[in-house]
């Protein structure tokens, strides 16, 4: 199985160097002196730079979900359960853009907003099939509850990452929603 540890290698050289400098960055040359591989290997396997960053995302998104829809305790009500879900659902976007592609590149490039826009649609898609593997509550409309939250969510959180000025105001953002908009859009989808 050599291909696989090539394709692992690259994979984790390149994760390490996009959280360390941003996707923007980070050129294949480093990616593939990292890997100890020619920069002609990674093409092999990863048709794109954005090809390579997808896998890794998707990746670290699988990751994440399986953890935030880890079954919470018995006696939860809806309302706490979909705010946590949509919090660390929010958090785990922040953490794609701060961490692996970099938010003055996310702002700057018309691409990076349709990549992310995809992304978040995988997101949104991997959440609901997880939730609908073992779902918590009975209500035939939960799902679409969950499907509204995530996606007012995701539109709130990416509008701050589009036109907040720097990252500080990204951050200030991300707390205030959590705060201030999150408790509302919960009970608007609860009743």
């Amino acid at each position: 199985m050599e291909i696989d540890k090539i394709k692992e290698s690259i994979k984790k050289a390149a994760r390490e160097l996009f959280r360390k400098y941003g996707y923007h960055k980070t050129s294949v040359n480093e990616i593939a002196k990292k890997a100890k591989i020619a920069k002609a290997t990674i093409y092999k396997y990863f048709e794109s730079k954005e090809m390579l960053l997808q896998v890794i995302l998707m990746d670290y998104i699988r990751n994440s979900i399986h953890e935030i829809m880890q079954n919470p305790a018995k006696d939860i009500d809806q309302e706490t359960y979909l705010s946590n879900i949509i919090l660390r659902t929010s958090r785990l976007s922040y953490t794609v853009c701060n961490e692996f592609i970099g938010w003055e590149f996310i702002r700057e490039s018309t691409n990076s907003q349709e990549f992310l826009k995809v992304l978040s649609d995988d997101l949104e898609s991997l959440l609901i099939h997880s939730f609908n593997e073992e779902p918590l509550f009975s209500a035939e409309d939960y799902t679409e509850r969950l499907r509204f939250l995530i996606k007012a969510s995701k539109s709130i959180v990416f509008s701050f990452a589009f036109t907040s000025v720097t990252d500080s105001d990204v951050r200030k953002n991300f707390v205030s929603f959590q705060k201030e908009i999150l408790p509302y859009l919960v009970k608007a989808a609860v009743k």
